[in-house]
This record gives structure tokens, sequence and C-alpha cells, in this order.
């Protein structure tokens, strides 16, 4: 069962203002749903919802459209990143070697899904294709950190480690 992301949101005043200056200057113009999700997301660091509410409510695109655009294209982020990001990499070697143990455990040690971050915003962890160090297989990576050859076992004490 999927999980409902509690991560509340903590957007300011500054940023709603600065979204609604670029809305008010660009509302007219033509793909500004596309445009104007790539600005929030630039602005706060993901896209969350209060955000697109406004969004739509300024410029009459049905809040389900944005919802839609945001979900098809991998590039949006509808939660914020935590403070560690975690990249488990799924690619062939890594596969083969385990990883999928280790994205197990890291699941339910977190208490998160993939694509998802940890209600104290501390951890976020998502899964990647190759990380190109496949001479270490199964790899993670936490920030710019990686971690090769890893088992399950391991992930509690690396977690400590943050």
């Amino acid at each position: 069962m999927k999980t409902i992301q509690t991560v509340p949101f903590t957007g300011t005043k500054e940023q709603e203002q600065q979204l609604l200056a670029w809305l008010d200057d660009h509302a007219d113009e033509d793909g500004i749903a596309l445009q104007s999700l790539q600005m929030t997301q630039q602005i706060y660091g993901y896209i969350p919802k209060e955000a697109m509410i406004t969004i739509a409510t300024v410029t009459g695109i049905p809040l389900s459209e944005l919802y839609g655009i945001t979900t098809f294209y991998s590039q949006f982020r509808l939660f914020p990143i935590g403070e560690y990001k975690i990249s488990v990499c799924l690619g062939t070697a890594c596969y083969v070697k385990g990883t999928q143990a280790v994205l197990d455990k890291l699941i339910s040690t977190l208490g998160v899904e993939e694509g998802e971050t940890t209600p104290d915003g501390k951890f976020s962890l998502e899964t990647c294709r190759c990380i190109g160090a496949c001479g270490l297989a199964p790899v993670i990576t936490i920030n710019d950190d990686v971690y090769g050859r890893l088992t399950a076992n391991e992930v509690e004490r690396i977690l400590a480690n943050y």
C-alpha cells in the first residue's frame, strides 16, 4: 500500500510573492502551465500543492491538469528533498548483487517508500538506473558519499552516521 507523504508545507510569504509576481508577468504566455511548474520548483525546491492551487487560481488552468503535468514529467518533485538524499542503484550489476534487499531494508528502516521523504525532512529515498560504480555493486549514495558492496545488514549502521 502506498503511504501518504507527511512532510509539512514550509513555504514562506516571500516565496509566495515571488511566484505571484512571476505569474503576473507571464500568465498570458503560451505554455504557461509547464513554465509555471518549472518556476515553482525553482522557487520552492519542489512543487507543493499550495503553489499548484495558486497557479490554478491565477491562470485558470485546472488543478487536475497541473497535477497531471507534474506527475508525468520525472523532473518534477511533489515533495521536498530531505537533508540527506539516498539514491539506490537498480542497475543490472547492483540488482544481481542484491540491491533489492538493501532497498527493502531502507524502506522498512526509514518508513517511507521510494520517492518519499521522512516526516522529519531528514532523508529522501530514491532509486536510479545506474550510478556507474558497477565494480562496487550493490551501491547507494547519500548526498556525495558512496557506499558499495552493501548488504541489508549494513543499512542501519550507515544511517546512524547521519
